[in-house]
């Protein structure tokens, strides 16, 4: 059997975790809040039309904050249709994804919501089609206490409590030439400095997110980062960046080497965003907001035609992704990959978390709730990844791949919570083919001792939850033994592992 060995040292500590990684994202899109989050009439809802299965399961997850109201549907959104009495609100063509909003949801229904789930938002505003005039009534109606038009309106609206939204996206993917209102760096580098100016003269407390590149294998990157940051490095707190990951071409063991590619994409902007610390003569660094990424691929096909064939239907089954085995590995190696970054990836949100590309799925027509493969390494990151990074000393074998050529069989980090007297090991095997014996001093946790091993495993790699059967879910094993600060664990093949201890 292969043997890989680990050193666990809290010497070794990365940064402490901003629990903001675990974020999500709701959008306009598809299913997402109508026949998602939001269906007045069906017995599984509240008294405000919100169903209670989904709000229970994303307290399950323990999402801190949801990224709303887009997406590319921000960049032609006019947030004042979806404020005030809902029985007067219009109905827009939608053109990011070619649909009806009726606005029965707007900001004031999420931000409810949101209270409902125990998050936050995060907000983002239109640069797109509208501009700094339209950001700044957005902050004051959100934000500001009363005696102003905007937060007067909100008042009136039935919300005398400002909303107190503190992070704010300045647009969406501006670099993509799909995105209505595309903008040049230069273009979108200056009208992005000067919302984040008045922005901050509204509430100087909020944080900005200027926007980074929309994947890795943009012709601007990374030199969006560099001429737009030179802009808005005085006024942002972080950049965003988005990638998602899919597997057409059907090649298992490359699919999961795509988190180096996500390792090699955060290492990139991290090194644009200090080039423009340089640059600027600047005393801070520029975190990161990864706040689009996930596993997409599956529906593309259908999503094109429904789009095209079938425009402005209201709520249409859009980006239904049906996640497998080895989608929940790759998340769960992505995860880790967050991790190993926690010193500059201080936000992060899993696109989408209901129906959309998500972890969570309802039956259309107001059927159950139920959980997708990727569920669980969220699930299981997001609760026992909390605390302090820890980064191994990891010496693993390898195994080839068709377009990575070499790469490591086992990825791992370590977070220890030091409040709970806590070292959580999360754990990959992506070698298809065979077991790895990983061997792991812990000799710096003395006292220690295994409270739990988690084990999410499947022989067959396509396999998928649905409503009615769970195919994929975690397991507890005896695969880890503890002796004289030692452990051996082992990491069968294709399988997600944590390996929980404390004393």
């Amino acid at each position: 059997m292969k043997t890989a060995k680990m050193i666990i040292d809290p010497i070794s500590k990365i940064s402490k975790v901003d629990e903001r990684i675990y974020g999500s994202f709701i959008e306009h899109l598809g299913r997402a809040i109508y026949d998602g989050i939001y269906q007045p009439g069906n017995p599984l809802s509240d008294e405000d039309g919100f169903r209670k299965d989904v709000v229970e399961l994303v307290r399950e997850l323990g999402v801190p904050i949801v990224r709303y109201p887009g997406g590319n549907f921000v960049s032609n959104y006019f947030w004042e249709d979806g404020v005030g009495p809902v029985s007067e609100r219009p109905k827009r063509l939608e053109l990011a994804w070619r649909s009806l909003e009726t606005n029965e949801v707007g900001l004031d229904e999420f931000a409810k919501w949101a209270k409902k789930a125990g998050t936050d938002v995060m907000m983002a505003v239109n640069l797109g089609t509208r501009g700094i005039a339209d950001a700044l009534n957005l902050l004051e109606y959100c934000n500001h206490p009363g005696g102003s038009k905007y937060s007067d309106m909100r008042i009136k609206n039935g919300h005398p409590e400002p909303h107190k939204i503190k992070v704010w996206c300045l647009g969406n993917e501006m670099d993509g030439p799909w995105q209505i209102g595309h903008k040049t760096m230069e273009e979108y580098g200056r009208l992005a400095e000067e919302t984040a100016k008045a922005m901050k003269q509204i509430d100087p407390e909020i944080e900005l997110v200027s926007c980074g590149s929309s994947s890795l294998t943009m012709p601007t990157f990374p030199k969006w980062e560099a001429v737009t940051l030179e802009h808005t490095y005085d006024y942002v707190d972080y950049v965003s960046m988005h990638q998602y990951y899919g597997n057409a071409e059907n090649d298992t063991a490359d699919f999961l080497a795509k988190s180096d590619d996500c390792d090699q994409f955060i290492r990139t902007v991290i090194t644009a965003c200090d080039y423009v610390r340089a640059v600027k003569r600047g005393k801070k660094d520029l975190n990161i907001s990864f706040d689009e990424w996930n596993v997409w691929f599956h529906s593309q096909q259908e999503d094109d035609e429904t789009m095209k064939q079938r425009p402005w239907q209201k709520a249409p089954q859009l980006l239904e992704d049906i996640y497998t085995f080895e989608d929940a590995l790759l998340v769960g190696l992505i995860l880790i990959t967050i991790l190993k970054h926690a010193d500059r990836v201080k936000m992060a949100c899993l696109a989408q978390l209901v129906n959309v590309i998500a972890p969570i799925m309802t039956e259309p027509g107001g059927g159950a709730a139920w959980r997708q493969t990727i569920y669980y390494p969220f699930l299981y990151t997001s609760r026992y990844g909390r605390g302090t990074a820890i980064q191994p000393i990891l010496q693993t074998p390898a195994h080839e791949t068709s377009n990575h050529g070499q790469v490591s069989d086992i990825e791992s980090i370590a977070v220890f919570n030091e409040e709970k007297s806590e070292v959580v090991l999360f754990a990959v095997n992506r070698n298809l083919d065979e077991d790895v014996l990983l061997q792991t001093d812990l000799r710096a946790f003395e006292g220690y001792r295994i409270l739990e091993h988690v084990v999410l495993e499947n022989e067959d790699l396509k396999a998928t939850n649905g409503p009615l059967a769970e195919k994929v879910s975690p397991f507890q094993t005896d695969r880890s033994k503890l002796d004289g600060g030692q452990m051996e664990s082992l990491l069968k093949k294709a399988t997600w592992n944590m390996v929980r201890l404390g004393k």
